[in-house]
């Protein structure tokens, strides 16, 4: 484990903990620094790491665990040069969280699918134009790249690789061990506030408001725009523009929004729901919902709904 400056505590502990050093286990854990010594984390902590970067030539898989402000500027050239050559000599990578923005600045992630955590996709994307960012996915397999969304889907990407080392049963076993769900697919997507993007700026933002108060109703781009008192060509070049998506895939996500606050905080049915959002059928909203979220809404119910 690769801990650098403002190391994220709960990033650092998940490799640390699922590939413990113990006789269930076949692996060795060393954790290491850009040098031996302390490191400064974040959230008021610091590590005291045994090793330096020589570590990663020992290791067969290297974790980069989160760490705050990783837009700002890149890893230390040794660190970055160790990375590379670890992965020249056989080794996977492995990102959780912000640790992506290490792995992108070698360069492995150029032309490749990557995820991180949904705060910081945007500014990933932006700083590594060449990496293939999806926002909507807890973590990604790359082959000998992997990177992972915000701390908890790094128990997600660690199991996905303890089921490909050691088998199901393994896998299983460590998840029992962790109090942790056995299995989400990697394809599930990041559960982020909404769905709905924050806009760009704000030219329609009376008629967004106006629309999410009449989810329920037909929408259609020509009431859309007749409310915007433009033309609806215009209305959809501009809402793009606005919030980078047509008007019509914003109303979806969001519908799927509103279903998620329902399935959260009412005891309503699925069919009941799908109804209210404007969405027609409990058929429609669960297409819907697994194609924006990558679950269905019962599964997502039992996840998030109150008291649970």
């Amino acid at each position: 484990m690769l801990v650098l400056e403002g190391a994220k505590p709960l990033d650092v502990g998940i490799p640390a903990q699922v590939f413990t050093t113990r006789a269930s286990m076949p692996y060795e854990v060393r954790v290491c620094g850009a040098a031996p010594g302390l490191v400064t984390g974040g959230d008021g902590l610091a590590y005291h790491v045994a090793h330096g970067l020589d570590a990663l030539a020992w290791a067969d898989i290297v974790f980069v665990p989160g760490y705050r402000f990783p837009d700002r500027e890149d890893p230390p050239r040794a660190v970055v040069d160790a990375l590379v050559a670890a992965h020249d000599g056989g080794a996977r990578l492995a990102a959780i969280s912000t640790g992506a923005f290490a792995l992108a600045a070698t360069g492995l992630l150029d032309d490749r699918r990557a995820t991180t955590h949904w705060h910081y996709t945007r500014a990933l994307a932006e700083k590594y134009p060449l990496v293939r960012v999806d926002e909507n996915v807890l973590f990604v397999d790359e082959g000998s790249v992997l990177t992972s969304a915000g701390a908890a889907s790094g128990i997600d990407l660690c199991l996905h690789i303890l089921r490909g080392d050691l088998g199901v049963a393994a896998s299983n076993h460590a998840a029992r061990r962790l109090v942790a769900a056995p299995y989400r697919s990697g394809g599930q997507a990041q559960y982020v506030p909404r769905s709905v993007p924050e806009p760009l700026g704000e030219r329609f933002a009376a008629t967004r408001e106006w629309a999410l108060h009449r989810l329920g109703e037909s929408l259609t781009l020509e009431m859309l725009a007749r409310h915007a008192a433009v033309s609806p060509r215009t209305f959809s070049r501009r809402f793009v523009e606005d919030t980078g998506y047509t008007p019509m895939q914003w109303v979806m996500r969001a519908r799927v929004d509103r279903s998620r606050e329902l399935l959260e905080r009412s005891e309503l049915s699925v069919e009941q729901i799908a109804a209210d959002v404007g969405l027609g059928t409990g058929a429609n909203l669960r297409l819907h919902f697994q194609r924006i979220l990558g679950t269905t809404p019962s599964e997502y119910r039992r996840t998030f709904a109150r008291g649970e």
